[in-house]
C-alpha cells in the first residue's frame, strides 16, 4: 500500500516544501501556502511524461534565421468584440485562459463562440465538468447554439478527456473549468495546486503540438482573482477577465495578457435572454440616459485600447458629518482622486476640508488611464460651485501636481468620437493640439492649467 504524506505548496508561486510557511520562501507571498496529500509511491508525470500520440514531439533545434516568418493565422470566431480582445481572432494552437465571477456569462460567451466557429465547418469539442449534456443542450437551444459540428462531454478525468481529443480531433477546445479536472496519477483533490498546473500543463501541449485552439474557463477568488497557482497565467498564450455588475446587464472582456495581440482593447456585451450581444457603440449606449443641465456631471473621452469611449462622469460633493471628509470613487483610482481634490484644494483654492466628495463613472466601466484626471477636477469643481457644465463638452487631459494640464495620446481619435456623436466643443491640452488636422463642425479649446479648463468649462 502506498504511504501518503502532506506538502505545501505556494498557490502563487507553486513552491514546494515539507511544512507550512507563514511567508512563502519562494515568492515571498503572505498566507499562500497550501496543504496538500501526496503519494510516495507515485511520480507525476508533468509535461515530458505525456503518453497520448497527440503530445509526442519530434521537433530538432533551428537557427532563428532559419525559422519562416509571418503573421500568426487567425480564425474569425464571428464575434467582433471577441475577435478585437483577441488581437484579431483566434489562433490555432494557442492556449487561452478566461476568468470571470459566477454567474457572469464566461459559458455563455464560449458556447456562442463555439457555435460561431462550428457553423463555418471547424469542429469543436465542448467538454463539461462542472454541468451534464442535458445542461449545455438546453443552454444551447436558449441561446440557438445547435450545430452538428459541436461536440459536447461531461468529464473531468484527463486521460478520457484526452482519447476524447484523439477521437474527434476537433479544431477548438473548450475547458469548462480547469478546476474540475484531475489526473489520476495525481493524489490531490481536483483544482489543488498541484492537479491545476498538471493538467494545464498537459492541454498546453495539446493545443501546441495539435494546432488546437483551446480556452480554460479558471474561477476566480473572492479578491478576483483566477484561482490556483500564479503560475497558471504565465503557462497560457492569453488570459481574459469577463467583468460586469450583477444589477447591470452590460459585460466587458478585457485582455491582461495576450502573446498575439494587445491588452489593452475591451470588448462590450449586453447580456439578454438568449444570450450575449456585442455593444458596437458603447459611446452612445454610456450615454444614454445622461442628465443635461445639472452640476457634478461632465463627458470624458476615454481610449480602450483602440477605440475611443466616451462616458459620463459624474461627482457630489456635500458637507460631512464626520471629522475627517470622505472620499469614494466607483470607476476610478481612489488614489488618483485623492491626488486631484488635493490639486483643486493648493493650486485652485477650493475648500474641501469639510466636504464628502463621491465620484462615480456611469455605467459600470472603469477608467484607468490619466487622461481622465481633467474630467474629475471639471466634475468636482462644478459640484462644489453648484455650476452646470455644458452639455455638449467633452473634456480629457492629465493633471500634474503644479496643476498644469499635460498631453495626452490619441487625441484625433477622441475628438473624432465626440463630433461622430453631436458635441459642440472639447476642452483639451493644448499641447495635444499639435501634429494633426482638426476636423471641421467642432469647438476645440486648448488648455495649460486646471484653472482655464474650470473657467472655459464653468463660464
Amino acid at each position: 500500500m502506498a504511504k501518503t504524506k502532506t506538502k505545501f505548496y505556494c498557490t502563487e508561486c507553486g513552491y514546494e516544501s515539507p511544512k507550512w510557511y507563514g511567508k512563502c520562501p519562494g515568492c515571498q507571498s503572505w498566507n499562500s501556502m497550501v496543504e496538500e496529500t501526496v503519494s510516495s509511491s507515485v511520480k507525476t508525470q508533468g509535461m515530458g511524461g505525456m503518453n497520448s500520440s497527440l503530445l509526442q514531439g519530434t521537433q530538432k533545434p533551428l537557427s532563428i534565421v532559419d525559422i519562416e516568418g509571418g503573421q500568426e493565422p487567425r480564425v474569425d470566431t464571428k464575434i467582433g468584440e471577441l475577435n478585437r480582445v483577441l488581437g484579431g481572432g483566434m489562433v490555432p494552437g494557442s492556449l487561452i485562459l478566461v476568468g470571470g465571477d459566477p454567474g457572469i456569462g464566461k459559458s455563455t460567451l464560449l458556447l456562442q463562440t463555439s457555435h460561431s466557429l462550428a457553423a463555418t465547418g471547424l469542429k469543436v469539442l465542448y467538454i463539461s465538468g462542472e454541468e451534464s449534456v442535458k445542461q449545455t443542450k438546453l443552454r444551447a437551444e436558449r441561446l440557438g447554439a445547435l450545430s452538428p459540428q459541436l461536440y459536447v462531454l461531461c468529464e473531468s478525468n484527463m486521460e478520457q478527456v484526452e482519447l476524447a481529443i484523439e477521437q474527434i480531433a476537433p479544431d477548438f477546445l473548450v475547458i469548462d473549468s480547469i478546476q474540475t479536472v484531475y489526473q489520476p496519477d495525481v493524489t490531490s483533490a481536483p483544482g489543488s495546486v498541484s492537479q491545476v498546473r498538471e493538467c494545464t500543463a498537459r492541454f498546453m501541449r495539446i493545443a501546441k503540438n495539435g494546432g488546437i485552439a483551446t480556452v480554460l474557463v479558471g474561477h476566480v477568488t473572492k479578491e478576483g482573482a483566477i484561482a490556483g497557482p500564479r503560475m497558471l497565467e504565465h503557462m497560457v498564450d492569453c488570459v481574459l477577465y469577463f467583468e460586469g455588475e450583477r444589477h447591470h446587464t452590460y459585460r466587458i472582456l478585457r485582455a491582461v495578457k495576450n502573446r498575439f495581440g494587445s491588452t489593452n482593447e475591451m470588448g462590450i456585451f449586453e447580456m439578454r435572454e438568449e444570450g450575449l450581444e456585442e455593444v458596437t457603440n458603447p459611446s452612445e449606449l454610456f450615454l444614454s440616459e445622461r442628465a443635461m443641465g445639472v452640476s457634478g456631471t461632465t463627458v470624458v473621452a476615454s481610449m480602450e485600447g483602440t477605440r475611443p469611449v466616451l462616458v459620463e462622469l459624474q461627482a457630489l460633493v456635500a458637507t460631512t458629518h464626520f471629522p475627517s471628509p470622505r472620499r469614494m470613487g466607483t470607476g476610478i483610482d481612489y488614489n488618483r482622486l485623492n491626488l486631484i481634490i488635493a490639486v483643486l484644494e493648493k493650486r485652485m483654492g477650493l475648500y474641501m476640508q469639510t466636504q464628502d466628495a463621491y465620484v462615480n463613472v456611469a455605467g459600470g466601466v472603469r477608467l484607468d488611464e490619466p487622461a481622465v484626471d481633467l474630467a474629475v477636477a471639471v466634475c468636482i469643481a462644478s459640484s462644489v460651485q453648484d455650476k452646470p457644465t455644458r452639455p455638449y463638452d467633452v473634456v480629457f487631459g492629465e493633471i500634474g501636481l503644479t496643476g498644469e494640464v499635460r498631453a495626452v495620446s490619441r487625441a484625433e481619435q477622441r475628438v473624432k468620437e465626440a463630433l461622430k456623436l453631436g458635441f459642440k466643443r472639447v476642452i483639451l491640452p493644448a499641447k495635444s493640439l499639435k501634429g494633426w488636422k482638426h476636423p471641421q463642425g467642432i469647438e476645440l479649446i486648448g488648455v495649460e492649467t486646471v484653472s482655464q479648463a474650470l473657467k472655459a468649462a464653468l463660464e
